[in-house]
């Protein structure tokens, strides 16, 4: 199974607030099969100990080492939010991408989102787009 499908994908999606972004990024992995709903509880805890906001509008929200074991499949969700939400102060993240990780399977999905970052018109389109297939053929490894 990919790492990345189209049925982790939102796009054109909202969030209140941070908490809520991570918890439909989470909520896009438990319902695909790759996590255990706790999962998502450890997303929202490792935010509290150390921001997962890269820049560019990302954020990389994942569990917390004690999680792996309600992880089922690796797998990352990729929650888009054109209006954005406050990560950090004075900082909006568009693009949630969930990760959840049981080997080193995600390093490759990492490297290729940190090439698509250093492109900013790219990830400017990625943030707009309504096309989650956009998504997937670019971040897809």
């Amino acid at each position: 199974m990919a790492i990345l499908a189209l049925d982790r994908i939102q796009v054109q999606a909202s969030a209140a607030d941070k908490q809520d972004a991570i918890r439909k990024a989470g909520e896009l992995l438990v319902s695909s099969g790759c996590v255990a709903p706790a999962y998502v509880d450890g997303m929202l805890a490792r935010e509290e100990t150390m921001s997962t906001y890269l820049g560019m509008g990302v954020a990389i929200p994942h569990g917390e080492y004690d999680n792996r074991d309600d992880i089922f499949q690796t797998g990352i969700s990729v929650l888009q939010l054109p209006d954005g939400v406050e990560w950090e102060e004075g900082e909006k993240a568009h693009l949630i991408i969930g990760i959840a990780a049981s080997s080193d399977e995600h390093v490759g999905v990492l490297a290729q989102l940190a090439e698509v970052l250093e492109d900013e018109d790219l990830t400017e389109k990625l943030i707009q787009t309504s096309d989650p297939e956009l998504i997937l053929s670019t971040l897809g490894a």
